[in-house]
């Protein structure tokens, strides 16, 4: 079966510093049209980075959308400039949140944070051999950020009780835990 759909026509809504919207008028399989709403983002990477004594460091932070304290995995979004290499974004991310420097990085997955509306990919890194940077690069104005280390089952607790509640910092716990 060919599930393709065709776009016939596209209308941009809103154009952000963050984000895009999109409105596409599609002809389906069936030949029938529809509309999609589609949330166009630059693509982020996020990390899971290990200690040498096997704690996970994590962001504590306040999201607004959701009106609460998170507790999440470092992360960031794809500057321009860096979109052929993820890689070096999770460099930066790694210094400018967490502030370690790794001595590997590997690749866990690519994945799609909502693909019912968004274009939006996230590049997961699993990041070991961790040394506190010799220069700290600038963190974001907007952010205020408290580091926590955590063990498995600390980190598991807390996505239990809520405050691990985003889609990227569960499946790095969860990835993490499988490498147990």
């Amino acid at each position: 079966m060919n599930f393709e759909e065709k776009v016939l026509s596209t209308e941009n809504i809103f154009d952000g510093k963050v984000i895009k919207v999109d409105k596409e008028t599609v002809e389906l399989p069936n030949g029938k049209k529809a509309f999609r709403e589609i949330v166009r983002h630059h693509g982020a990477v996020a990390l899971i980075p290990i200690t040498d004594d096997d704690k996970i460091v994590m962001i504590k932070q306040w999201r607004e959308p959701m009106q609460k304290v998170t507790l999440e995995i470092p992360a960031g979004k794809i500057e321009p400039g860096e979109e052929s290499d993820p890689l070096q974004t999770a460099i930066r991310e790694l210094n400018e949140e967490a502030r370690y420097e790794a001595e590997n990085i590997e690749l866990v997955t690519p994945f799609y944070t909502t693909p019912g509306f968004s274009d939006e990919e996230i590049y997961l890194y699993h990041a070991s051999g961790l040394k506190p940077v010799s220069t700290e690069l600038p963190q974001d104005d907007d952010e205020f950020l408290e580091l926590v280390e955590l063990t498995l089952p600390e980190a598991m607790s807390a996505m239990k009780e809520g405050l691990v509640c985003d889609s990227k910092t569960i499946m790095g716990l969860l990835f993490w835990q499988l490498m147990q």
